[in-house]
């Protein structure tokens, strides 16, 4: 590998304007197809094999009437003291539904006062707008037609305010997100005390995002793509595509230093660094591929998009950064910013190298109060509450929220998360429906049943519950369990199947297909990236104690997560504008992408030490000397990605806050106290054990030169002394 990957670097080092323009011209055409080609993403959820899923296909193939597409809540509200029916605040209310059902892609409008959805005091009305398309499909013109048409109310006094899957429309990339790739430019710059030095990972990994993010555009016009697809593939890209540019760039001003040609560095950099690169890059790749196996399509889109991205970065690191370093060559080791120590061959006694040997002399202490420390932080994970979610969790400030609150003031909390019950009667035997509504209705936490609907072959029926509580109570969801309870005697003094559908539902069937689907993924991507792990490092123990640490991790993180989207804890701090249930797809995300990350980093510090164990050094002295030289450049790595992962905190919508967080504390955990503490702690224990590998399987294993050891040069090649 570091052999073929040494020819690679070479050669784009003496062919770098066309390797360069190459990239340029990828950039470029991908670049057009996305803006011709580009296709609308969707935010629906799709939950193939689900009882959930299930209605709503019945629905859309032998009901589609009852299928509507998407819809909003239009929520009007009267003044304190006064009630709607007020003859000026009618007309008002009118008006606004007059104008509703005048914006574009409004196929019908309720009227609340002839079907009495009116709170019992009459302050609050409730309507509902009904588009024929689905709510991915309702554009932000359309959306804002519906939301002006509140004028009328709001100039006569009136509150109106909107909610549902229209106003919710489709997750954006936000300019606050690129704070965390200002920050990362910061620390570029400290660490290498060179604003060019710090440019070229920036410029690389932009480079690279932007192929990627096309190709995501691109294909979005061929298939249908979850509209939280590119955002996630952005903050992956970003994040892998400085920290991988960082390990090659520090290790080709490390070889500059010591006397190498910018031709030898580059070559020597990528057969090295970069065959670290690519095992870390494969490692993140089959952990984001592998989401495909969770059987949720949207969770696996997101999944194969991101790895894509990261094959991306991954290829640039290892073909145009050499091309670009041969523009600039020595010129990467002038320090332009005063003051600054630069990331290059490190002199002295090192904090690094200080820090290591403290852990070796006291690997004991250190590693009880290391796991002590997670599993205390792990803690709140055991209360995790999981599921989809809803206007509650909208920012405070929005007219989602606003219009949330209404509902429950006015018809309780359950009016936000109706469910949808779906009876198949093959016989025809509308008995069997008012049997099923007869029944509900008697059970407990139901505030009220709607009359049910036949579709024209009657055979067919649906109709809506309304629970007391609001979508994300447990007591609802039990009364989602006790509906379907009943379809079994339903079934056999009639014949007739019930089945329930609606978000609440939905919430249900897919933390039940994630919670089933968990341990066969993390077994697949823990068994792959053990044997790529095992291959790298010739070793038994070393993935075993990466897998173990990445548990440790995970676990902290979860505890974190639930801490503050859940508990509430420094929501104020964070700007966290709502709490809530887990988003039921974050822990197997979160897996997914952490455990990828996390390999980065045990693969870029562990290389070294292996490296310089099997040329020679001792195991306790291989740990030392390999954590001084890659201990900085991990750290400026992981804070890199926590500044990206960080800036998408600041979103507006919960979903991307609480990825952002997951993955910034996660990488803070596993970067600082897991691979830069625990790591040390465990490799000073095991000592030679840490390579132990039966010779049996030594003789399978393929050898994968990842330390270089075939890039010996012969003692003619010139060399240089070093340029500062």
């Amino acid at each position: 590998m570091a052999a073929f990957l040494h020819q690679i670097g070479r050669f784009s080092f003496r062919h770098r304007i066309v390797v360069t323009a190459a990239w340029i011209l990828l950039l470029t055409v991908v670049g057009a197809t996305s803006a011709t080609l580009a296709g609308t993403m969707t935010n629906a959820v799709s939950i193939p094999g689900t009882e959930s899923q299930q209605a709503i296909d019945q629905l859309e193939e032998r009901f589609p009437q009852a299928a509507a597409g998407a819809t909003a809540r239009v929520v009007i509200a009267a003044p304190e003291g006064e009630t709607l029916t007020d003859p000026a605040n009618t007309r008002a209310a009118q008006a606004v539904l007059a104008q509703a059902r005048d914006a574009a892609g409004v196929v019908d409008v309720s009227d609340p006062f002839a079907s009495r959805s009116l709170s019992p005091d009459g302050r609050i009305a409730l309507a509902r707008a009904t588009y024929d398309v689905q709510p991915f499909e309702v554009t932000d013109a359309q959306r804002q037609e519906l939301l002006d048409a509140a004028q009328p109310g709001r100039d006569a006094g009136l509150r109106v305010e909107f909610g549902g899957d229209v106003i919710a429309g489709a997750p954006e990339t936000e300019p606050t997100e690129v704070i965390g790739v200002a920050v990362a430019a910061v620390v570029l710059a400290i660490t290498f005390g060179s604003l060019l030095a710090a440019g070229l990972p920036l410029l690389t990994a932009l480079i690279g995002v932007g192929v990627g993010m096309a190709g995501i555009t691109t294909a979005s016009g061929f298939l249908e793509l979850n509209a939280n697809t590119p955002v996630l593939a952005l903050m992956i890209g970003l994040a892998v595509g400085i920290d991988y540019a960082l390990f090659i760039v520090s290790r080709y001003r490390h070889e500059l230093g010591n006397g190498r040609t910018p031709e030898q560095a580059t070559a020597h950099a990528v057969g090295t660094a970069g065959s670290a690169v690519v095992f870390a890059g494969l490692t993140v790749i089959i952990a984001l591929a592998g989401l495909t196996v969770v059987g949720i399509p949207f969770l696996g889109e997101m999944g194969l998009a991101a790895s894509l991205t990261v094959a991306v970065a991954v290829l640039i690191a290892v073909t145009l950064l050499p091309a670009v370093l041969g523009f600039v060559g020595h010129r990467v080791l002038v320090r332009r910013i005063p003051g600054l120590r630069t990331l290059g061959q490190p002199t002295g006694d090192t904090m690094g190298q200080r820090w290591a040997r403290f852990v070796a002399r006291h690997r004991w202490p250190v590693l009880l109060a290391t796991i002590g420390a997670l599993a205390v932080v792990a803690i709140p994970a055991a209360s995790m509450q999981l599921g989809l979610p809803d206007d509650s969790m909208a920012a405070q400030d929005s007219t989602r929220h606003a219009a949330y609150d209404l509902v429950s003031e006015g018809f309780g909390e359950g009016a936000n998360g109706q469910l949808t019950v779906v009876v198949d009667t093959a016989n025809g035997d509308t008995g069997a429906v008012r049997q099923a509504a007869a029944t509900i209705a008697e059970l407990d936490h139901v505030t009220a049943v709607t009359p049910p609907r036949t579709n024209p072959a009657g055979d067919l029926s649906v109709f809506s519950v309304t629970p007391e509580t609001g979508p994300s109570s447990q007591a609802t969801h039990d009364l989602v369990t006790a509906i379907r309870d009943t379809a079994d005697g339903l079934r056999e003094s009639t014949g007739a199947e019930l089945t329930v559908t609606g978000q609440t539902a939905m919430n249900i069937d897919v933390s039940q297909k994630l919670s089933d689907a968990l341990l066969p993924y993390l077994a697949l991507i823990v068994g792959l990236a053990f044997v790529l792990l095992m291959l790298v490092f010739r070793s038994i123990a070393v993935p075993v104690k990466a897998t173990l640490g990445f548990l440790g991790s995970v676990a902290a993180t979860f505890g974190a997560v639930v801490a503050v989207f859940q508990w509430g804890w420094l929501t104020d701090l964070l700007g966290v504008d709502a709490t809530g249930p887990i988003m039921s797809m974050l822990p197997v995300l979160l897996i997914g992408v952490l455990f990828g990350l996390a390999m980065d980093y045990q693969v870029f510090l562990v290389t070294r030490m292996r490296e310089e164990y099997v040329h020679g050094s001792a195991p306790t002295t291989a740990m030392v000397t390999g954590f001084r030289h890659g201990a900085r450049v991990v750290v400026a790595a992981a804070l890199i990605m926590i500044s990206v992962f960080a800036g998408f905190v600041l979103s507006s919508e919960t979903l991307i806050q609480s990825i952002g967080f997951a993955l910034a504390f996660g990488v803070a955990v596993d970067a600082f106290v897991v691979r830069m503490t625990l790591v040390p702690a465990v490799m000073s224990l095991l000592g030679r054990g840490a390579w132990w590998l039966p010779r049996w399987l030594d003789k399978v294993l393929p050898t994968v030169d990842v330390e270089g050891e075939a890039l010996a040069e012969p003692q003619a090649e010139r060399r240089e002394p070093a340029r500062v």
